[in-house]
């Protein structure tokens, strides 16, 4: 399953730089949402397949519309916003 990359996970004075949310594709609402949490994500690093992965979990839902938290093992460079990213 893929989804995109939407941004971080945010409040109005903390930026949390592991935390992202994810529109991930075929979910329209937050039960169905609810059944991705514990599965794995990733975020290809480099285009080449096989090569250098950025791992994730997703951890909760996030809203009414199906979008899902990841806390990736390490931040994401800038480059990721609005790219996929390949949930297991």
């Amino acid at each position: 399953m893929e989804g995109i990359l939407l941004g971080n996970r945010r409040g109005r004075h903390t930026i949390r730089n592991r935390h992202y949310l994810v529109l991930p594709s075929g979910v329209a609402n937050r039960k169905e949402a609810s059944k991705l949490i514990g599965k794995k994500v990733f975020w290809p690093a480099n285009p080449d397949p096989g090569k250098k992965k950025i791992r994730g979990k997703v951890t909760a839902p996030h809203g009414k519309k199906g979008v899902i938290r990841v806390v990736f093992e390490r931040g994401l460079p800038g480059q990721a916003w609005g790219t996929r990213v390949w949930i297991e």
